[in-house]
């Protein structure tokens, strides 16, 4: 671990130095496999080099993705110390059947330790991930992972179907018939349950898998006296909009100065090219580590900001906000496409003027049939 953060720390101020300008940071994001891993102290190393090298927002939201059986109050405090101030657990669900057919090592237990230690050490936005539609899951099943994890009142919940990725060992075992292949159909009514429960529990549906808290307590006398706080996450928030980003590692994936671009996925490989193989010239935003550079036409970009920007399900597509970043008029670039899914009840115009273009809530479960117009 030590020798794959010194190849970090060397990947992130080769781009830092390659950058015209002293970027400005408002989100850190430890992400991909088991962050949580990785000792506090050398998180703590690389928020360091970032501060070094990059404008962090005072504001700065800092999240680590975390499996629950890793955690501990002591590991919790000293992240917090370094500045992590966002936590994503892994719950998954609250069924112990269910957590041993995805193969995860933690128990129900874990994850209110997890919350309890996080609450202990001063970290004050949580989120869960769940997964529902799993093969032999009833909605019973669902609704009881639903209310133990509305119990443990995180800031945030972000609930995904199930899917089965070909090459998976889910993928072989349905197609030898030994697990069910997921029903859509009642996949589609697990995530109505989530919706309507969650939406009474006080939290705002932001996009189609995700859910932020409100700052309404209603179990608060004086709610004036509540922070005003967007539980929103702010980084995912930067890819929904398909705005820049930088990505540090091995496998890690950046969007920045109009390339799309891709880093080694080995980790031995990564050291190997940020320490031990001669200094190359950097050209932002690629770096010693990166295998693949994808430029991004101003076509290509119009089309998946809508395919992202669609997936907000209050914040939608701006026609005005279009029109300022690509100097181009939404409807006119996209108007038949617009007029067709608007035909068949999937958008609609909202907002002020008809400026907002958003899904409409029968299209939160049809969100691929929207997007793949825009391909």
């Amino acid at each position: 671990m030590p020798t794959y953060v010194d190849a970090l720390l060397r990947e992130i101020q080769n781009l830092s130095d390659a950058a015209d300008e002293r970027l400005c940071v408002h989100t850190i994001f430890f992400g991909g496999g088991t962050p949580s891993l990785l000792p506090a102290s050398l998180v703590g190393k690389i928020l360091h080099i970032l501060d070094a090298s990059f404008d962090i927002s005072s504001e700065s939201e800092i999240s680590l993705e975390a499996n629950p059986g890793t955690l501990s109050l002591s590991y919790l405090q000293d992240l917090a110390a370094e500045g992590v101030n966002r936590l994503s657990l892994g719950m998954q669900s609250a069924h112990p059947r269910e957590l041993v057919f995805l193969e995860r090592q933690h128990s129900f237990d874990d994850v209110i330790d997890s919350v309890r230690w996080a609450r202990q050490a001063g970290i004050e936005n949580l989120s869960l991930d769940l997964i529902f539609g799993l093969p032999e899951q009833t909605k019973d099943i669902w609704n009881r992972s639903l209310t133990r994890a509305l119990d443990l009142s995180p800031e945030h919940f972000s609930l995904y179907a199930l899917t089965i990725e070909q090459g998976t060992p889910l993928y072989k075992w349905a197609n030898r018939g030994l697990i069910p292949l997921p029903d859509p159909d009642q996949a589609a009514e697990m995530y109505e349950l989530a919706c309507e429960r969650l939406s009474i529990a006080g939290y705002t549906q932001y996009e189609i898998s995700n859910w932020a808290r409100t700052n309404i307590d209603l179990k608060m006398k004086n709610i004036s006296l509540l922070p005003k706080h967007n539980w929103s996450c702010q980084h995912n928030l930067q890819y929904w909009r398909n705005l820049p980003y930088l990505g540090f590692g091995a496998g890690a994936h950046g969007f920045a100065g109009g390339v799309r671009i891709s880093n080694v996925l080995s980790p031995d490989a990564y050291i190997r090219r940020l320490l031990k193989k001669p200094s190359l010239p950097v050209v932002f935003p690629k770096t010693p580590a990166t295998i693949s550079v994808q430029p991004i036409s101003k076509e290509i970009e119009m089309s998946e900001t809508m395919m992202m920007g669609l997936r907000l399900t209050g914040e939608g597509v701006s026609r005005a906000a279009f029109q300022k970043r690509f100097k181009k008029d939404l409807y006119k670039v996209f108007g038949s496409r617009i007029d067709r899914l608007i035909e068949w009840g999937l958008l609609t115009w909202a907002g002020p003027e008809d400026d907002i273009l958003r899904l409409t809530p029968r299209a939160r479960l049809l969100g691929n049939r929207v997007f793949r117009e825009f391909v």
